[in-house]
This record gives structure tokens, sequence and C-alpha cells, in this order.
């Protein structure tokens, strides 16, 4: 895997955003070595549930999707490894199929050295010819910051976070009660800009309008999902959406094997979307709708937002003016399709990812995320 002997040749003078093109790189692979750096290569080989993919696999990916955009797509070359497009594609190569290693799989000392190969040759394109308007380069580096956050659902699973993670997820005079701000609603804009970079499924920025409600001031707490689940509520059919109800019955357990057992003043995380529904209802409320929740976020009133990511009601599907971009399968591929949407951000998100308009979603029984929930109300 060395680099293209072509890119070895005497480089012009860099052009312009080269240099903060190649600080970017840099930034987001330091995040990527950091979260492994305390585990042995044969740690990230594995995965604690079929769900989530070995660590080794998602760094592998991350140098396949950046061989793609930036050295292929914006720098003309041929992939590193064509040998290795279809086994790193996430839809090719579904979670599932991705537990054995065995199978033309690379290691994770492959899987590192693959990535530094892909690595020089981003930097030299970014040399060559610089990021051009920076879109693609900005696709790259924050898709490696997010396999990082789900590289860390994966290891919380396998009780293998770095020390000090997760960090004290305490709400601050988090009150027994919770206590909500009232918004007036009316016809609000949703969605990003047509300036600087945001995915596809966040554009076009459209209007809604919204009826007055109710939010809470803070995230869900454990102490609020205990009351919930000593009140018997995970026994109680009337709080149960009727798909909830029948993820319920699945269950072996209703706990999750990383069930809260913080502090009650700690946020709630690892809740399914539809605890989420249940633990609202117990508590006289409902989840907020995705334009509730982004209107008042906007509007300065979400306390401790940050800590977890947050259901929100609606299914995951394309706004008005929807065109995918750069590739369809980013986004319009999960829509109307039973996945539920996320709002906010977790502590494990990087600074980088975060706006008011971010969209996460994930299916509504999924609980390895590192998510809780924010409740409403009616007026």
């Amino acid at each position: 895997m060395e680099p293209d002997r072509q890119l070895d040749a005497h480089l012009p003078p860099e052009p312009a955003g080269s240099f903060e093109a190649i600080a970017l790189l840099d930034l987001a692979r330091g995040h990527t070595m950091a979260l492994i750096a305390h585990l042995q290569p044969r740690a990230l080989e594995r995965s604690p549930d079929p769900i989530m993919s070995p660590p080794a696999w998602d760094l592998a990916h991350i140098a396949a999707y950046e061989d793609l955009w930036l050295c292929e797509r914006l720098g003309g070359l041929g992939l590193l490894r064509a040998d290795l497009a279809e086994l790193y594609d996430a839809f090719s190569t579904p979670r599932a199929a991705r537990q054995d290693l065995l199978a033309g799989f690379l290691d994770c000392n492959e899987a590192l050295a693959y990535m530094a190969a892909v690595r020089e040759r981003s930097k030299k394109v970014m040399r060559m010819s610089g990021p051009g308007d920076g879109k693609l380069l900005e696709l790259v580096v924050r898709h490696e910051l997010q396999h990082a956050e789900t590289m860390r659902q994966t290891l919380a699973l396998a009780a293998q976070l770095p020390p000090g993670e997760p960090p004290d997820l305490r709400i601050a005079e988090c009150q027994r009660e919770l206590r909500f701000t009232a918004l007036a609603g009316g016809e609000v804009l949703i969605g990003a800009g047509p300036e600087g970079f945001a995915y596809d499924n966040e554009r076009a920025r459209h209007r809604r309008t919204l009826a007055p409600y109710e939010i809470a001031t803070r995230p869900l707490s454990v102490g609020d999902w205990q009351r919930f689940e000593r009140a018997g509520g995970y026994r109680r059919r009337a709080l149960w959406s009727e798909e909830g109800w029948r993820w319920l019955a699945a269950q072996a357990c209703p706990r999750h094997p990383q069930a809260p057992t913080a502090a009650a003043d700690c946020a709630l995380m690892h809740i399914s979307f539809y605890e989420a529904q249940a633990i609202a209802a117990f508590h006289g409320a409902r989840l907020p709708t995705e334009a509730e929740w982004e209107h008042a976020a906007a509007a300065g009133v979400l306390g401790h937002s940050g800590l977890v990511w947050e259901w929100v009601a609606d299914e995951f599907d394309r706004y008005p003016g929807f065109l995918p971009d750069p590739y369809r399968e980013y986004s319009e591929v999960f829509f109307a399709s039973g996945y539920r949407v996320l709002r906010g951000s977790s502590w494990a998100t990087h600074e980088r990812l975060k706006s008011v308009s971010l969209r996460n979603w994930d299916l509504p029984e999924r609980r390895q995320i590192f998510a809780g929930a924010r409740l409403a109300r009616d007026r």
C-alpha cells in the first residue's frame, strides 16, 4: 500500500487552503487515535454485539471513504485498494456481516496501515490541488469524527471506553420535578440555510407553523427513569405505544445491560425511542417534534443540551426541497422506513459536528446510542 509514485514527483507551491485542509485531517485523525490508544489490536477486532462493527472495521471504512472522496473524486486518482471497496462499503457489508474478520477483512494493524497510506495520498492531493470548495474535505473530516462516536458506542458496550469516559453527566441543580418553558410557537424557520456546510437531510430551510407548547428545561435524568421503573412503568400497558409494547414483550429483560446505574441527577442515557415515549407518558408529557426541538434550541431555552442525544417524536424523512448531496445513500435510503430522529448531540459528539439543525437517526429499538430524551407538553 505504498503511495502512488506520481505523487512523489516535484510538487508546485501549495494552493490556497492546503495547510488548513491538512490541519483538519490531522485533527480528525488525532481524535481517532486518542480513542483507541489504550487498547490492544485484538480488542479492536471484536464487537460485543452484532448491531455494532468491530472497531477495526470502522478504521478501515474511514480509510476507504477518504480514499474514495478525497483521492479519487477530488484528486482524480484511482483507489489505493479497489479490492476493499465492497468490503468496507456500509451498504454492501451490513453490520451483522462484519463480525468475522477472517472473511477478507483487514486486521487492526492492517487497517491502521491502510489509514496511514490513504492519509499520505490525501495530504499530497491537498498540496497539489487544494481542497477545492472544501465540501468534500469537510465531508471526510466529519465522517471520521462521526465514526469516532460510533466506535465509542461499541467500546461502551464492551466496557472498554478510554479512562475518564463517559464524563460527569450530572445535571446541575437537578430538581425532583421537571420544569417546563412555555413557547408561543407560530411560524418558524427549520433546517439549515444555503450557506456553509450542512448534510443534505438538513435542507432545504423551510417554514413550519407550531402551536404553542412547553418544553422541559433539562433532559430526562436517571431519577426520572427510576421513578418510572419503581412505579411499574415497564408493566403498565397504557404508557406504551402498540409498537413499543410489542418491542418490550420481546425483551428478555426490560433493563439494558448498561441500564442507568449512575446517580439520580445524571442525564439518562441508553434508552430506546419506545422507552422515551413511555417515560414521557408516565410524566404526563410527550416527546417534542423535531421542529419544536429546533425552535426551542434556536431560542436558547434547552438547558443541559449536549449531554445525550434526545429522541424526538418524528420519523426520519425528507424536508421540502430535499436534494441528495453528494450521494443518495447518505440520507435518502433511510427516509420513511421506520428510523426515528434524534436531536442535539451527546458527550461523545465532536464539537465540529454540532449545530442546531443537525439530525441524527436510528431504529426505535436501539439502545446503544448515547441517547436520552427531553419532554414537551401542549399548552
